[in-house]
């Protein structure tokens, strides 16, 4: 492991001029970063703690401000989060393990990195995510895992998270405080798809902070859910899975939104089958039109051609569960 040195941020300001210095990253419960820097993945020269600043949920107009340092379990347990966005709760629940949950935060859990095994290989794989330039080693290796949506030829790495697949599907926004001051960028605009630049994973400027997470008011997302299909029934990444929210009045679609994980290098708005479905009925016929249409731009691999059957069925199988809900 390469020396750093270490810096506990006393508030936000602090945190971001540390942060701004040559080879910096930012630490919250460490337990993605930590990860990397023992495989030699990620080489920071300095830490910038930031597990003290910004660790309350507050509510906003119906809403809800979360900060960034906020624990994954705490999220999940919060009273709101439970009745009002269920789809949250059971999207974190199924992440990593409760330990796990217990250390992750919520802006180190939308900035961890990929799991491809070839990232992780620093000395025997290609991956133009580590060394920009160097091919992908998933291309023609073991790709079973890997993206359908939104890949390019320079990486068809998928996003790990499930938290951020739900916060996509809920409209999320994400606080970010830098030197040239504060803005907001919807969750959904977070993170870059690959492209010919993979390394550039995010629209982060140079030491910039996530400082919170902001969820705006959705009456009907007590209708929500999230839907994780994986290899083994724990601490398993997404094969596929499905957060979804549905307003049904009378047997038509009044408002619906779905994102989807597991398929993309970023959490999947699947816009086109949500304008499918407003102002249609809900019916199982209807559902899976509309994940057809949502899966016509699939790209599969040579090992994952599964997983456009699999997201069409799961994007159905979810949908039905919350119409059924609504009668």
């Amino acid at each position: 492991m390469t020396p750093f040195s270490y810096t506990r941020a006393g508030d936000v300001l602090e945190a971001v001029r540390a942060g701004a210095m040559p080879g910096a990253k930012y630490v919250g419960g460490g337990t993605n970063l930590v990860d990397l820097m023992r495989e030699d993945v990620e080489k920071p020269a300095a830490l910038v703690d930031v597990t003290g600043l910004s660790s309350t949920i507050e509510r906003t107009r119906g809403g809800l401000l979360v900060g960034a340092a906020v624990r994954n379990t705490a999220l999940a347990e919060h009273r709101v989060v439970r009745t009002q966005f269920p789809v949250l709760t059971r999207a974190v629940v199924a992440g990593a393990s409760g330990q796990i949950r217990n250390m992750a935060t919520v802006g180190g859990n939308l900035l961890q990195r990929t799991r491809c095994a070839y990232f992780y290989d620093t000395e025997g794989s290609p991956c133009n995510k580590r060394d920009p330039g160097s091919g992908c080693g998933a291309l023609a290796g073991f790709n079973r895992t890997h993206a359908i949506l939104g890949a390019s030829s320079a990486c068809v790495a998928t996003h790990p998270s499930d938290m951020a697949v739900a916060l996509a599907a809920l409209d999320a926004d994400v606080h970010l405080q830098g030197a040239d001051g504060a803005r907001i960028v919807p969750l959904t605009e977070l993170h870059r798809l690959p492209g010919e630049h993979p390394e550039l994973e995010t629209v982060l400027r140079p030491g910039e902070l996530i400082t919170a997470v902001e969820i705006p008011a959705l009456s009907w997302a007590r209708r929500s859910t999230y839907r994780k299909v994986r290899d083994r029934a724990s601490y398993a990444f997404a094969l596929v899975s499905v957060a979804a929210a549905l307003d049904v009045r009378r047997g038509v679609v009044r408002g619906v939104r779905i994102a989807l994980g597991g398929v993309a290098h970023k959490p999947w708005r699947a816009r086109q089958a949500e304008a499918e479905l407003i102002g249609g009925p809900a019916t199982t016929q209807a559902f899976r039109a509309a994940a057809q249409a949502e899966l016509a731009a699939a790209t599969p691999l040579h090992d994952n051609e599964f997983k456009i059957e699999l997201t069409r069925r799961t994007i159905t199988s979810v949908l039905n569960e919350l119409a059924g809900a609504a009668r």
